[in-house]
């Protein structure tokens, strides 16, 4: 029994390939966890190669799709406070607030705004929700640089018509994603500097391009921990309005 369960992991790979909704599957699995936080450095560079360093907090509970995430500036001081309540449902769009401290209300984030970008970052407010695999259309494009290479088309609203995914084979981890629009690729997004925590494969750096205005973003991880203790009323309107 032992050695053909160990038979069964050495042949994974070889089986997933033919299917690529499992692989996305395999990469969700492996990255599961209860909760996620982490402090988030946050370098903002130009067309001009001007640069503005923000910082952010970031948590979320709950399971692939059915998610919910607040985050919340830290610094500098013009965007400190300014929050972000995502709540992640496995059938449609998320539902997501936006706290501004300097106008004490909240804001809803209208479906038709979800592509803007979130506060002076390259990342728009969709890139910021997570989505479950049962949301999109998969096909296997083909294998480049040890990686899978997936199509990904969303079966809901997006500003996305389709994107490319980049899988690495050994690991199941996402290495980069190529997002189109009706005019052409729009964002091109990376992971790299992963690290195994709490036996997790980590990327400790993000690095999205928005093509359009030819600018990045690079996400750097600090204080990376999972499987805290948290409460869903850590997610919640009047949470997101009280913590500025």
């Amino acid at each position: 029994m032992h050695k053909l369960a160990a038979l069964a992991v050495l042949l994974l790979p070889a089986l997933l390939a033919q299917d690529p909704r499992q692989i996305i599957e395999e990469v969700q699995r492996r990255q599961c966890s209860q909760s996620q936080r982490y402090e988030g450095t946050l370098e903002v560079m130009g067309a001009e190669n001007r640069v503005a360093t923000k910082r952010w907090i970031f948590e979320r509970i709950g399971a692939f799709g059915e998610s919910k995430a607040m985050l919340r500036f830290v610094a500098p001081a013009e965007v400190k406070g300014v929050g972000l309540l995502i709540v992640n449902h496995p059938d449609r769009a998320s539902d997501q607030w936006m706290w501004r401290p300097s106008i004490g209300r909240d804001q809803r984030i209208a479906m038709q705004d979800r592509s803007t970008r979130f506060f002076g970052t390259d990342f728009s407010f969709e890139d910021l929700e997570e989505r479950d695999v049962n949301q999109f259309d998969f096909k296997l494009l083909g294998e480049e640089n040890a990686a899978w290479k997936i199509e990904s088309r969303p079966r809901k609203s997006s500003q996305y018509t389709h994107s490319v995914l980049w899988i690495k084979k050994d690991n199941y981890t996402l290495q980069r994603v190529e997002a189109f629009n009706k005019n052409g690729l729009s964002r091109a997004i990376e992971y790299r500097d992963y690290e195994l925590v709490k036996n997790i494969w980590t990327a400790r750096t993000t690095e999205v391009t928005d093509v359009a205005r030819k600018s990045r973003t690079i996400l750097k991880y600090d204080k990376l921990e999972y499987n805290l203790p948290m409460k869903d009323d850590q997610f919640t309107l009047q949470a997101l309005r009280r913590a500025s």
